[in-house]
This record gives C-alpha cells, sequence and structure tokens, in this order.
C-alpha cells in the first residue's frame, strides 16, 4: 500500500486526476467574522488542518455525510469505478452499509481504549462491496485500484473541494520564509491527493515535511485526541528543537483544532475564513474559555501575523 507521505506512483496521479475532472470552481463563504490580526514573533513551524482550512470543503469536512443525494452519489460512483450490474437500489443500501460498518469499527476501536476512533476507509468499503455482491445489488469481478476508485468517486461527490483563495502564494511565501510546515488533520488516502489534483504539485513540493504530516487513518485515531498533535511536536522538537511555543497551528475548529493545539502549548489561529467549515463548538465546555492567539478571515494574512 502507498503510504500517506509518499510521492504519488502511476496510479496515484490518475486518482488525482480523477479528483480534478469531478471539482468544480467553489468560493468561501463569507463568515462575518471579524480578524484578529496580533502578532506572533518567534513562529519556527506551522501546522495546518486540511479540510475547511487549506481547502473549501463542501460538506465543511471530511467524513460529513450530506444525507440527500448520498444514494445517488454512490450508484454513480459504482458504475463510474468499473462494477458491473449494479442495480438501482445498490446506492442507497451501500450507504447504509457504510455508515453502519463505519459505526462498528468506531465501537471495536473504543473497547480497545481510542476515545476518537478513525478508521482506514478502504477497509470499510470493502466490507461494503462483499455485502452488495452477497445481496445481488453489484456484479462483476473486483479488480485491482477498484476500491480506491470508488472511494474517491464517493468522496468527491458528496464533500467537493477547492484551494482556499491564495494558498499556492501562502505556501510559497512560507518556504520563503523557511518555516518548518506540517499538517494535522482527519483524513483518509485520497486526502493527500487534494494538492496533486488542485495545485499540480506533491505536499513536499510544496515544502510540507513528511515527518510532520500526521493524518487520523494512519493514528486510528481523530481530532481532538491529543495524540496526533503529540506526534507533530515530538518529531519538532527531537529533530529540530522547536517547542510548542514556537509552533502555530492553524485550523477553523474550535474543538478538533484549537483546543488540543492550546492544550499542548502552540500558539493557535482560528480560520474563520468559511461559512461551510467554521465551527465555534460553544456548547463544548472546553471550547467556552478558549481565546485563540489570532483570527484569520483570510488565509493570506498568516503572513501579515508572522511578521513577513
Amino acid at each position: 500500500m502507498t503510504t500517506m507521505n509518499q510521492p504519488p506512483n502511476k496510479n496515484m496521479t490518475e486518482l488525482a486526476d480523477r479528483v480534478r475532472s469531478l471539482s468544480e470552481e467553489m468560493q468561501p463563504e463569507p463568515t462575518g467574522a471579524a480578524s484578529d490580526l496580533s502578532s506572533l514573533p518567534g513562529i519556527k513551524a506551522v501546522l495546518f488542518d486540511i479540510y475547511g482550512t487549506l481547502f473549501v470543503s463542501g460538506s465543511g469536512d471530511i467524513g460529513v455525510q450530506r444525507k440527500t443525494q448520498s444514494g445517488e452519489a454512490l450508484t454513480d460512483s459504482l458504475a463510474a469505478a468499473g462494477f458491473e450490474e449494479v442495480e438501482p437500489g445498490a446506492g442507497p443500501r451501500g450507504v447504509q452499509l457504510l455508515l453502519g460498518g463505519i459505526e462498528q469499527a468506531h465501537i471495536k476501536l473504543r473497547e480497545q481504549g481510542l476515545d476518537v476512533p478513525e478508521v482506514e476507509i478502504r477497509v470499510i468499503w470493502r466490507e461494503v462491496l462483499s455485502a452488495l455482491r452477497e445481496e445481488g445489488l453489484v456484479g462483476g469481478q473486483l479488480r485491482a485500484g477498484m476500491i480506491d476508485r470508488l472511494a474517491i468517486d464517493y468522496e468527491c461527490r458528496v464533500n467537493p473541494t477547492w484551494p482556499m483563495p491564495g494558498l499556492r502564494e501562502l505556501l510559497q511565501r512560507l518556504q520563503d520564509m523557511s518555516c518548518r510546515l506540517g499538517v494535522v488533520s482527519n483524513a483518509q488516502f485520497y486526502t493527500p491527493l487534494l494538492f496533486v489534483a488542485h495545485l499540480g504539485m506533491t505536499l513536499e513540493d510544496l515544502g510540507f515535511e513528511p515527518a510532520l504530516c500526521v493524518y487520523s487513518c494512519d493514528m486510528w485515531q481523530a481530532k481532538p485526541a491529543l495524540r496526533l498533535f503529540e506526534k507533530a511536536l515530538e518529531v519538532l522538537e527531537q529533530q529540530h528543537e522547536i517547542m510548542p511555543p514556537q509552533v502555530l497551528y492553524v485550523g477553523n475548529d474550535m474543538l478538533n483544532d484549537m483546543w488540543p493545539a492550546a492544550t499542548l502549548g502552540c500558539r493557535t489561529a482560528l480560520f474563520a475564513g468559511d461559512r461551510r467549515s467554521l465551527r465555534m463548538r460553544e456548547d463544548d465546555e472546553r471550547c467556552r474559555d478558549l481565546r485563540t492567539d489570532v483570527v484569520l478571515t483570510d488565509l493570506g494574512q498568516l503572513i501579515e501575523v508572522l511578521g513577513a
């Protein structure tokens, strides 16, 4: 299996092309929030969330299923991925199996002590397809790469993505500033493909260090689990002698992003630039008195905050 941090091989390039072909331009929707661009001197590393922060996310975040049209989306995805004899009921039944499979996997992982569990979505899709074939709703042979294509097709249909305005320019500026760059994100195997599909460059090409790219599907835990952030912070300290107060985390969710980063001593930047993804979490006691260091309404404001 190709790991999340490897440059895409030929198959991955084809999958990135598929993401691109299923994507249409989206613009962020104003939130009405006011920016707070206090200066943050001494920052040596910037870690990012991905969905809703670096990319406009149609549903606001990965894993958030839009109930309407999801059955139709799966029916179309099955056909596009090369499955044969796709019956009309395959889509709705497949979505039911998908959500049920994720729920059952979460239960098992919680029993193992993971309080915010995450799945590797291809494992679930394989179970879904096995059940659909047994029920006579899908026919044909399961060939190499079909599960990857199905997972990507379905995700692109229910959660389309597009780069936030100014993303490429921001990343170039941060590279010029010699900032260490990483991501800590709820993600699946296809998430790094967004950079190839939309920007034509891998994460490494854009200046991100593989050891600083932490994804929920690799950890079997999702944010706001502290362990995802701890992994990146350990690398920064051990390999670069960068401590948490010298690290800025940028994300759109007060609970999933700002709370764990602040808890571990990082500086925090709330991205409040898209109504779809901004999550204030005011009903969660962990967030009621939580204040971020800065509030961004445009990603480009990050350069001003860092004093460049």
